[in-house]
Formats: structure tokens, sequence, C-alpha cells
């Protein structure tokens, strides 16, 4: 099973649309901030902070790098 169908079968059984091709790069890019600013738990839990806040992925990851220091 690719990642892309364990996310739409995941998807499906928790109520949500599975992230596009853009949204799954700009997410994957927000956890690589957060895990090499900090600790790698920071990663999942940045991505799970943006769906709880329902926060635009692409602004959070300009947030994250600013926390990073790195814009």
């Amino acid at each position: 099973m690719t990642a892309q169908e364990w996310l739409a079968a995941f998807a499906e059984r928790v109520g949500a649309p599975a992230p596009d091709e853009q949204t799954m790069d700009t997410l994957l890019a927000l956890a690589g901030v957060a895990a090499h600013a900090s600790e790698r738990i920071a990663a999942p839990l940045a991505c799970w902070m943006v769906g709880v806040a329902g926060a635009d992925p692409q602004v959070a990851l300009d947030a994250a790098r600013e926390v990073a220091g790195e814009g």
C-alpha cells in the first residue's frame, strides 16, 4: 500500500479529506522544520496542531520557519 492509498483509507475512516500532493509536501516540510529545530516529537505534533487549528499549511510552515529562526 502506498502512502497515498493509506492516507485515503485513513481519511475515509476519520471523516477528513485526504491531503493533496501540495499539502503533503508542505506538511512534510513543516515536520522537517519542527524536527530539526527541536526534537523529533515536534514534527507530528506540529502537524496535529495545524489540523486542530484549521490553519493553512503554508501559513503554518512560514510560522514554523520563523520559530526556528529561518525566516
